[in-house]
C-alpha cells in the first residue's frame, strides 16, 4: 500500500512538473527578449520551447513507471506538441492560450457523443478506481461535459480579456483546483450511486 501511494505521488509530480516549470519560467523570463537567427522571441515563447520537450520527457518517464498512459494524457500531450509547436513557429503566444479551450471543447464533444449513445466515456478516466451504478456514471458524465464547456468559456474570456500574467495564474492553479473541487463535490453528491460490486448490474433510472 505504501509503495502504491508513493507511485501515485510520483505520477502526480510528473504530471504537474511541466506546468509548474512553465509558471516559474514565465515569470522569470517574461520581460526578456531572445534573438535567434535574427528573430526576437519574448520570454513566453522561450519558455514554451522548453515546456514542450519537458512534457514529452515527463510523460515518457510516467509511461515507463506506470506501463501505460491514459487516453486523456495522450490527447493532452498531442495538443501540447501541436499548439506549443505552432506558438514557437509563428512566434505567437495565442496558439498556446487556445489549447485549453480546444481540449475542453473536444472532451465535451466526446462525452456528449457518448451520452447520445447511452455510454459514459468518463468511466475510462477513473480506470476502475471508482464503482458507480449506470445512473451514476451517466450523471457524472453529463456534469463533466457541462464543466468542460464552462472551463472552455472561462479560458476564452480570461485569455482574450485579461493579461497574460492572469492567464498563466489561471492555467497553473485555477484549472487544477477547479477540476479537483468539481470531481470531489460531484462524487460526494453522487455517493448514493457508489456500489461495492463493480459487476453488479444497475438498471435503476437516472434521477438527475
Amino acid at each position: 500500500m505504501a509503495e502504491h501511494e508513493t507511485s501515485k505521488r510520483w505520477y502526480s509530480i510528473l504530471e504537474f512538473l511541466p506546468v509548474l516549470f512553465f509558471f516559474i519560467g514565465y515569470f522569470w523570463l517574461k520581460d526578456e527578449i531572445f534573438v535567434v537567427n535574427g528573430i526576437e522571441y519574448v520570454g513566453f515563447i522561450a519558455v514554451t520551447a522548453l515546456f514542450v520537450p519537458l512534457c514529452l520527457i515527463c510523460m515518457a518517464i510516467y509511461w515507463r513507471l506506470a506501463g501505460r498512459l491514459a487516453m486523456m494524457q495522450v490527447v493532452t500531450l498531442v495538443f501540447v506538441v501541436i499548439f506549443g509547436g505552432l506558438t514557437i513557429y509563428f512566434n505567437d503566444e495565442w496558439f498556446l492560450k487556445m489549447k485549453p479551450t480546444i481540449i475542453y471543447l473536444l472532451f465535451a464533444a466526446i462525452l456528449g457523443f457518448g451520452l447520445i449513445r447511452g455510454r459514459s466515456f468518463i468511466q475510462v478516466v477513473f480506470m476502475g478506481s471508482l464503482s458507480l451504478s449506470k445512473a451514476g456514471w451517466m450523471s457524472i458524465t453529463r456534469h463533466t461535459m457541462i464543466f468542460c464547456l464552462a472551463l472552455a468559456l472561462a479560458n476564452e474570456l480570461i485569455a482574450r480579456n485579461l493579461s497574460t500574467d492572469m492567464w498563466v495564474y489561471f492555467k497553473t492553479f485555477g484549472l487544477p483546483i477547479a477540476t479537483g473541487l468539481f470531481f470531489a463535490i460531484d462524487i460526494f453528491l453522487l455517493r448514493r450511486h457508489v456500489i461495492n460490486d463493480p459487476k453488479s448490474d444497475s438498471n435503476q433510472s437516472d434521477p438527475s
